[in-house]
């Protein structure tokens, strides 16, 4: 046995366990407000998992030790059966086609992104500017919504309004430390909660592969803590990763924060209590 471990290799481990980590890749890219390469990324993200370890020695949390199966890629998403679910896009519509098949009742969204993704759409046509609008369209409870890295000069003040009014919370890049109390408070009033990661809310300068982001975002360090609380957090049963265009990327520092982002969250996976 080696005693360097990849991540690469623990993804393909292929576990039958009824409490494996789920991971999927969407290559989504239809409907994008800015075409991009986003079908590329499932394969690059797996490809850099192959440069990174099993061991989180922060966390002292090895992932050898979590059973994993991968689903290899498909543009409609797996059902959200699964203790916990990944899913690698694709651009941000994969929050849409994950969750419009389920009792959106029983769920709520947390949205780690720079934009509200609330603009008006087309009845069977939702692209990666819409998700949440078209998620509270049919059914979803604006109350159950909370969005965190909303960035200033990057929305309109329609689009803010239109939140509120659905009576979505919102919070700026400064709201990311609050990951674990706003997870603990969704959990209060639903029973299932899906956390959608939309890389653009780091700053520009660590996500050149995101078209969407600017300077101001979070820092990886903190999109990496909050990752590793959702995979902790009882509720949370999905998470995506999306808005990664790899071929736009430079030095692959776009690419490794989401390979990054899906280890954290099964490093946090590892922590929950196993029946």
């Amino acid at each position: 046995m080696s005693d360097w471990p990849r991540a690469s290799e623990w993804l393909a481990s292929g576990s039958d366990d009824p409490r494996a980590l789920v991971v999927a890749g969407v290559p989504l890219t239809e409907l994008a407000v800015t075409p991009a390469g986003y079908e590329h990324a499932p394969a690059a993200v797996r490809d850099r998992l192959a440069k990174l370890s099993t061991w989180h020695g922060e966390q002292r949390i090895g992932l050898e030790d979590v059973p994993v199966r991968d689903l290899g890629d498909a543009l409609d998403p797996p059902a959200l059966t699964a203790p916990l679910t990944v899913l690698l896009g694709g651009h941000n519509a994969v929050t849409w086609h994950a969750l419009a098949g389920e009792d959106l009742a029983r769920w709520g969204l947390l949205t780690l992104d720079a934009h509200h993704d609330v603009r008006r759409y087309e009845p069977g046509a939702v692209g990666n500017g819409s998700p949440v609008r078209a998620l509270i369209d049919a059914g979803l409870r604006g109350s159950n919504v909370v969005q965190v890295g909303i960035h200033g000069f990057s929305n309109s003040r329609s689009h803010r309004e239109w939140c509120e009014a659905q009576g979505v919370r919102v919070l700026g890049p400064d709201g990311i430390g609050d990951v674990r109390a706003l997870l603990d408070d969704l959990a209060a009033s639903c029973e299932a909660i899906y956390v959608d990661i939309d890389l653009d809310v780091l700053d520009r300068a660590a996500a050149p592969a995101c078209p969407g982001s600017r300077p101001g975002g979070i820092s990886p360090r903190q999109l990496l803590d909050a990752a590793f609380t959702a995979g902790g957090h009882p509720a949370v049963r999905a998470v995506d990763v999306v808005e990664l265009d790899p071929l736009a990327d430079v030095a692959y520092i776009t690419t490794d924060a989401a390979a990054l982002t899906l280890l954290n969250v099964a490093a946090g996976y590892a922590t929950r209590p196993r029946p």
